[in-house]
């Protein structure tokens, strides 16, 4: 049984801006009975793909690609059902709401649910990526800024608050946001209102935020590079998405779909997955979460030579997985591994030396031996240092390693 929820049947409004890497979508009304029936009939729901399971999809038109996000999310794992329920207590509430998870797992589209479902619905849903702008620009970005604010602010513009007044406003990558930018929307949390940028008076708002991130912000607040005030703000309401590894069940529904979605845009006849094919799928720990398994079922109709999808059709990287669990245990007293005790008899030695910064001296040498570990790869040294692209970059850029983009 599968189940597409109704997201994706209702007409939808894609503003782009002049910045590709923010998207404003407007969602229209949709009674919350029609969102939840699916879900709670869906034992009971027959369908070609075989599978029993929900499906949540974004309300994407078919030619506008987003291989940047997950564009499904199934629920069918034990797990998956019970965050799609907890997702459900929470959504009709005005709490904030802070989603977690590696790339790829869909924190977009629970966001997206979690709007559908609450009394805002009829209003718009404005989704932002924190890392997108460089420091100069997201206060504007965010808050809008006056005529003459600053070079180049040839009009007054609103910002993405004010665009989302009555409705939901999404902040990805929140993780990335600057320090300085931290204190300024926590204030926005606590009055209820915006100053724009080169303006005086305040502009009330009424937004529900809604934050993400692929970075533990507990460790993030502990080192320095968020909030704590901030970080518990935003955590009223959390949603912890799973990495696709630690809900199996979900993979071959997962598939299934994005095998026929994909079957039916290329005008293909019925494609069925052969069973040493799932295995192979079943078999793989999928470090790219949901966007890895649909590139490769993608790329499996393009090259598959019969109706059967063969594991010889699914193209799967090899490549270990460079960022730690989500979920990771606590620290237990054990005995630490021959490489931590060299690096700890190390950092004896510089204890025992005269540094002014220790500190700032230890953590900019991991970044940058991560950094030419990953053969200059910034996104590979962030995902092995547990950090976002932008912390990495910034720190390079104050140490002179990399130079600044003009």
């Amino acid at each position: 049984m599968f189940i597409t929820f109704a997201l994706n049947i209702y007409p939808k409004v894609i503003v782009l801006t002049k910045i590709i890497a923010i998207r404003l979508y407007v969602c229209l009304p949709m009674p919350i009975d029609a969102v939840m029936e699916p879900c709670l009939h869906a034992k009971n729901t027959e369908s070609r793909l075989g599978a029993s399971a929900s499906v949540m999809t974004l309300p994407v038109p078919e030619g506008l690609a987003r291989p940047e996000r997950a564009r499904a999310l199934v629920f069918e794992d034990a797990r998956s059902v019970l965050l799609l329920q907890r997702l459900s207590r929470i959504a009709p509430s005005e709490a904030n709401v802070l989603i977690t998870g590696e790339t790829g797992t869909g924190k977009e589209l629970v966001a997206r649910q979690v709007h559908q479902l609450s009394y805002r619905r009829d209003a718009p849903f404005v989704a932002v990526n924190c890392g997108a702008f460089s420091e100069t620009l997201v206060e504007g970005e965010l808050f809008g800024h006056e005529k003459g604010a600053f070079t180049g602010a040839h009009a007054a513009k609103a910002g993405w608050f004010e665009t989302a007044n009555g409705g939901t406003l999404f902040l990805d990558e929140i993780g990335d946001l600057p320090l300085p930018l931290q204190v300024k929307l926590l204030r926005v949390l606590q009055e209820r209102e915006v100053v724009r940028v080169g303006a005086r008076k305040p502009i009330p708002i009424d937004v529900r935020l809604i934050a993400a991130t692929n970075i533990r912000l507990e460790e993030a607040v502990r080192v320095g590079n968020f909030r704590e005030d901030l970080f518990y703000r935003l955590r009223v309401a959390e949603l912890d998405l799973l990495p696709l590894r630690e809900r199996p069940r979900d993979i071959l529904p997962l598939a299934r779909h994005f095998l026929e979605h994909y079957r039916q845009r290329l005008k293909l006849a019925s494609v069925k997955i052969s069973p040493s094919a799932e295995a192979k799928l079943l078999s793989h720990r999928w470090p790219g979460n949901i966007r890895e398994l649909e590139n490769v079922l993608h790329h499996a109709l393009l090259i598959a030579r019969s109706n059967l999808i063969t594991p010889d059709d699914l193209h799967i990287a090899c490549c270990p997985v460079a960022s730690a669990p989500q979920n990771a245990a606590p620290l237990t007293k054990q005995p630490a591994p021959p490489a931590l005790a060299r690096l700890e008899a190390v950092l004896h030695a510089l204890f025992e030396e005269n540094h002014d910064s220790l500190f700032e001296e230890i953590e900019t040498a991991v970044m940058k031996t991560a950094y030419e570990y990953c053969h200059c790869n910034q996104v590979q040294a962030a995902m092995l240092l547990g950090i976002s692209r932008n912390v990495l970059r910034a720190r390079l850029i104050r140490q002179g390693f990399i130079a600044a983009r003009k």
